[in-house]
């Protein structure tokens, strides 16, 4: 009986696997950097001393992260990619503000990327971010970087050009600074809110909030305009 060949993997499914393996590595290293960081303070932890942690070479690191800080924070840029992916899939009649709310919605309740209210110590992470100001400054450039992503997709989604079109840059530093807004309350332990609300411990609900606040305000303002601007016509 003539031998059965050997089967040799598509091309498509080795590349597959590499992508897998190098997310794995990356996620190593990310997890290490956050547990030495929480552990032991910004200022005390080394590069090295991250590879180390995550079993890999300081060369290794190096061609995943520009630094420490990029490591701690990987979950920040993530989080962006997943808002950004899920802002692209939004039906194309929605208004933008409400397509980036959504996306934020889905990115909270994706069962299979938990986003970070539902991952160990990020509360603790965002605490430190305020007031480390290297973190701090890490954590600022990977949103916007984000977010300018996030106009570019705005932009696209209104056929227009983002550099001569204002709305795609408000939309969307609105929509994300309610969105940093609410983390930021939910990462301080949401002092101002009641402990008894169940909301005060809930992210995706807090979220909500934050965004039914901003629509009612803008609604309230566009009230006061349109009946000062009518009162200036009839005076």
């Amino acid at each position: 009986m003539k031998a059965k060949e050997p089967t040799v993997p598509a091309a498509g499914a080795g590349e597959d696997r590499r992508r897998r393996k190098a997310r794995q590595t990356r996620d190593a290293m990310a997890s290490a950097a956050l547990d030495l960081v929480l552990e032991h303070g910004l200022a005390a932890v080394t590069v090295a001393a991250v590879a180390e942690r995550a079993d890999v070479t300081r060369r290794t690191f190096s061609r995943h992260f520009a630094g420490k800080e990029d490591a701690v924070l990987d979950f920040v840029r993530g989080d962006g990619a997943r808002i950004n992916a899920a802002l692209r899939d939004r039906p194309r009649d929605e208004p933008p503000l409400v397509a980036y709310r959504r996306a934020v919605g889905q990115w909270l309740a994706d069962p299979e990327h938990p986003a970070l209210h539902l991952r160990p110590r990020m509360r603790e992470l965002l605490a430190l971010v305020d007031s480390e100001p290297a973190l701090f400054a890490a954590y600022q450039r990977i949103r916007i970087d984000a977010q300018e992503e996030s106009v570019r997709i705005v932009a696209g989604r209104l056929g227009t050009d983002p550099v001569r079109d204002v709305r795609p840059a408000v939309v969307v530093e609105t929509a994300a600074g309610v969105l940093v807004a609410a983390q930021r309350l939910w990462a301080r332990g949401l002092r101002d809110h009641d402990p008894a609300d169940p909301a005060a411990a809930d992210l995706p609900a807090l979220v909500e909030q934050a965004y039914d606040a901003l629509t009612g305000e803008a609604a309230a303002a566009a009230r006061t305009t349109t009946g000062g601007d009518a009162a200036g016509r009839t005076a």
